[in-house]
């Protein structure tokens, strides 16, 4: 996922965005930016390739097998690696869309994965260009606090609202383990344009085996389409509403009109707004 600095691109941030952004809701409080690494290294790209039927978004993995403090800095689904490109006159945050290495029950992963927008002219463009053993300058840890789950550790029920390339942090969220409780159930909105642009499909089995429900929705959808059409917060308002606000925890990751009108959805609901979660 790359954040860029329109709020509605999620996957590119720069430092002096982050006050102003918001993906819950303005009603929520705005952290202060992460700061500027003092420390930078080099790691190379392991491989780049189309994660999706277009190409709109990209696959970047970064091998830090030479780099165990960077990997080990990486604590929880939702956070954040610095770059320093040089395209960019200031460090982008891409957001780490595989688990974070102590989540992991097999061999711990030595790389870290993003899913990137390629948008023509940008940084995100030039790194999706890259060829594997190419040199990439990157912060010598990660930022951000990530998703605070410990704040919904007693919910019953977990929506998950994810649009665009804002499902990058939810991959990492996912396959981190969170879901796999049978105590709560999971249900993910997903929205993106068409299935040409939607990422991560080859996943969907996988993490309904983990026991998270996926609900596509497609704004602009072929003939052929019969799940959700029209916006994640059209679908989920069509849904069954929320039973217990209390016992239900919420994770935002999108486009800014998205989280607003589904925050403002659930605080309507009665769901108090600190089991709303965002990853910054």
């Amino acid at each position: 996922m790359l954040l860029r600095s329109p709020p509605r691109r999620l996957h590119l941030l720069r430092p002096r965005h982050l006050r102003v952004l918001s993906h819950a809701a303005a009603a929520l409080a705005s952290p202060a930016p992460p700061p500027a690494p003092t420390e930078w290294t080099e790691a190379p790209v392991a491989s780049v390739r189309a994660a999706t039927a277009d190409a709109s978004l990209f696959h970047v993995s970064l091998d830090l097998s030479a780099h165990g403090p960077l990997l080990a800095s990486h604590v929880a689904a939702g956070q954040f690696l610095p770059f320093r490109l040089p395209s960019a006159p200031y460090p982008i945050f891409l957001a780490i869309s595989s688990p974070p290495p102590a989540s992991s029950s097999a061999s711990p992963p030595r790389s870290f994965d993003f899913l990137v927008k390629r948008l023509p002219g940008t940084p995100s463009a030039r790194l999706c260009d890259l060829q594997p053993g190419d040199l990439v300058p990157v912060g010598g840890s990660v930022v951000g606090r990530g998703f605070e789950v410990t704040r919904i550790a007693d919910a019953r029920d977990v929506l998950v609202f994810a649009t665009g390339s804002g499902i990058s942090p939810i991959r990492s969220l996912i396959e981190s383990g969170f879901g796999e409780n049978e105590k709560i159930d999971v249900s993910l909105f997903y929205g993106v344009r068409n299935l040409q642009r939607m990422a991560y499909q080859e996943r969907f089995s996988d993490w309904e085996s983990r026991g998270i429900k996926i609900i596509p929705v497609l704004s602009r959808p072929d003939e052929q389409w019969t799940g959700q059409r029209g916006y994640v917060q059209n679908a989920f308002s069509r849904a069954k509403k929320i039973i217990n606000p209390s016992s239900t925890g919420a994770i935002l990751c999108g486009h800014k009109q998205m989280t607003e009108e589904i925050t403002r959805s659930l605080v309507a609901d009665g769901m108090p707004k600190d089991q709303i979660l965002t990853n910054f």
